[in-house]
């Protein structure tokens, strides 16, 4: 496409749109930092979407549970005072309010309004939250962590959690929730990190110190709501407007909170309705996750308290942070808690487990049982492991040990392990070790074969068809860490990956699939392998849409030729380009008066490629993105909001 075609649609475009872009009122920058996170590790989204998929799972098959059950999750809190000026050294005692707020907020305490709406639709979450009494190294603590820094100004790039770049470096995110309190630039009150993002060095919560506690803190946010919102993020809790810009279809996730179209500002009562939601109740301005003054801001509902639960229970992303014992203040007399649980030697009614041996130490407790069961049984060691028998094959198990010293410690957090199948078999599939060698298999039947060493994979191949385009993909009764992944017919081009841990079985599901021939790989994660027991196969297709799965993926899901993230940017924007080969690229940025703001050239190889543009001197407003490629031209629009 030529420059004048570009302009004249520039210029057609100007005419159509009319932008009234207005900075907004509270700020939280969660989301532009997960789409820079995106940006920077493509295979997020899928990872996001596939805990979407198991968590809502363990939601449906848990409602009794999280309904009914009384135990109280205590979080503990280290806050990092990151500190430029005198102001922005906050006191100890608005953290303490910060911490009160927290606890009043997440126990369904707060007193704000609930509007038209039932007070059913605020809960108690069963979280609380104490300011830790012990540092990673097991010396004392009031939980405030001080620095006094040169940087006058951070941002959402994460350097205020780093010591190098003149912040604070956090504290193990396993064990301690880390809120870091700095100067934030970009009229940010806070940002997050989603737990789906890693429980990592960068977890935690960043706030803008106006906005922190209730003393000396501005209004209209200075009752505390700013960080239970991002908090709110960090328990994998969404904007409640879904973050669509007003399209009506983005979600949170939750069905107990209308669909509304953009985020709420100020102070309301009574009903407040809008283009997605129409009638009363109307919207929820008052949920915490929604923009709303400090003063509007009333509750979480149950779907909110059942998305917080399933990062709690044994085996979720944040279970560790409820067997901390950063809470427990250090006694020259404590015991040690046992860390580095593992289990060997497993066999299909054995297994010998280990863990790290605690100074002092004269014995030890463990205590096991089948995953999803209630009673533990409970056994002794007088060292740093134990053998145990008469266990059940092919089944999940769940492990803790306790140090007895000269007073006992406390229990450590549940590692899991799964004994072997007895199943036996003859693997028939040999040799299979390359996309050459790869085997036919029937679809719709278990088929059983072996990673019989350390170097051994197999691959298999199996064709749909023009009526039953849907694929499901099952590898299950695993011996060791096995995962799989799927191709396209050449044999390399990759769909998408299973890659549970443990024992735990993979599933790959591909809808609406071109029919032909696919490949799997199925192979032993860092060379795990068994040379005597097999694992089970099968290749499943259907004319009807399968659900669910590690790996799922619909062939319209696959990355368009263009796509851009964060869209609407603020500094920063990524263009997106998946290329069919190797291409080199020019790419132009045109605002509404049909002028060129940005050109540049680009090396694009085959595969989705990611440039990122400094946005930082455009102002406000609709700009249209054209990517050219050998005379094709792409065209996405860009809304620019600071």
């Amino acid at each position: 496409m030529k420059k004048a075609t570009i302009l004249i649609l520039a210029s057609v475009f100007a005419f159509l749109v009319n932008v009234n872009a207005q900075a907004p009122q509270r700020k939280c920058g969660t989301m532009e930092y997960l789409a820079q996170q995106k940006a920077e590790d493509p295979t997020l989204e899928i990872k996001i979407e596939n805990y979407e998929v198991a968590m809502q799972k363990w939601i449906d098959a848990n409602q009794e549970y999280i309904n009914n059950s009384k135990a109280i999750v205590t979080v503990p809190v280290v806050v990092h005072v990151v500190y430029n000026t005198t102001a922005q050294n906050i006191s100890d005692a608005r953290v303490l309010e910060q911490i009160n707020i927290l606890n009043r907020d997440y126990a369904g305490l707060n007193t704000g309004s609930m509007g038209s709406f039932s007070s059913s639709l605020k809960v108690n979450t069963d979280l609380q939250f104490c300011l830790a009494q012990r540092k990673p190294d097991g010396t004392a603590t009031n939980g405030i962590d001080r620095k006094s820094t040169t940087v006058t100004s951070f941002s959402t790039n994460n350097y205020v959690k780093m010591s190098s770049k003149g912040g604070l470096d956090a504290w193990d995110a396993t064990k301690y929730m880390n809120i870091w309190v700095c100067n934030l630039g970009g009229g940010l009150c806070g940002y997050a990190q989603f737990p789906t993002s890693g429980v990592n060095s960068t977890f935690g919560v960043v706030i803008n110190y106006q906005y922190f506690g209730v003393t000396g803190a501005v209004a209209p946010y200075n009752l505390g709501g700013t960080t239970t919102h991002e908090i709110g993020h960090c328990f994998n809790l969404y904007h409640v407007w879904g973050d669509d810009n007003g399209a009506c279809t983005g979600t949170d996730y939750c069905t107990d909170i209308p669909n509304q179209a953009n985020s709420t500002y100020g102070v309301h009562t009574g009903v407040l309705t809008d283009a997605c939601t129409s009638t009363s109740p109307g919207v929820q301005y008052m949920n915490f996750m929604d923009y709303s003054d400090d003063a509007s801001y009333a509750n979480f509902t149950p779907n909110q308290k059942a998305r917080i639960a399933a990062l709690f229970t044994s085996g979720g992303l944040l279970y560790s942070l409820s067997v901390s014992n950063g809470c427990t203040p250090p006694s020259t007399s404590s015991c040690g808690t046992p860390a580095s649980l593992s289990a060997s030697a497993i066999t299909t009614t054995s297994a010998t487990l280990t863990w790290g041996a605690i100074s002092g130490a004269t014995s030890y407790n463990i205590q096991y049982r089948k995953s999803g069961t209630t009673t533990f049984t409970t056994t002794t060691s007088t060292t740093a492991s134990k053998a145990i028998t008469g266990l059940t094959a092919a089944s999940t198990y769940e492990f803790k040990v306790q140090a007895i010293c000269s007073t006992t410690g406390v229990y450590s957090g549940l590692t899991t392990f799964t004994t072997l199948s007895s199943t036996t078999c003859t693997d028939i599939y040999e040799s299979n070790n390359t996309v050459a060698t790869a085997k036919t298999i029937a679809v719709n039947t278990n088929i059983t074969a072996l990673i019989g060493t350390s170097t051994d994979v197999d691959y298999f191949k199996f064709s749909n068809t023009s009526t039953k385009k849907n694929i499901k993909i099952v590898l299950s009764n695993l011996p060791a860490d096995y995962d799989i992944k799927l191709y396209k017919s050449n044999g390399t081009t990759l769909v998408t990956t299973s890659q549970n841990s443990g024992t735990t079985s993979e599933t790959i599901t591909y809808n609406n699939a071109a029919a032909g021939t696919y490949y799997l790989k199925v192979y032993g994660y860092s060379s795990a392998y068994s040379a005597t027991s097999c694992y089970t196969l099968n290749a499943s297709i259907s004319s009807t849409a399968y659900k669910g799965g590690d790996g799922e993926i619909t062939e319209s899901d696959t990355p368009a030729l263009l796509s851009m993230f964060p869209n609407p940017a603020i500094d920063n924007v990524s263009i997106m380009y998946n290329s069919e080969k190797d291409a080199s690229l020019s790419i132009k940025i045109i605002d509404m008066t049909g002028r060129i703001v940005y050109s540049g050239n680009y090396q694009a190889p085959k595969g989705l490629n990611s440039y990122a543009i400094d946005l930082s001197s455009f102002t406000n407003g609709l700009y249209m993105v054209a990517v050219e490629n050998s005379g094709d031209v792409q065209i996405e629009k860009l809304l620019i909001q600071k």
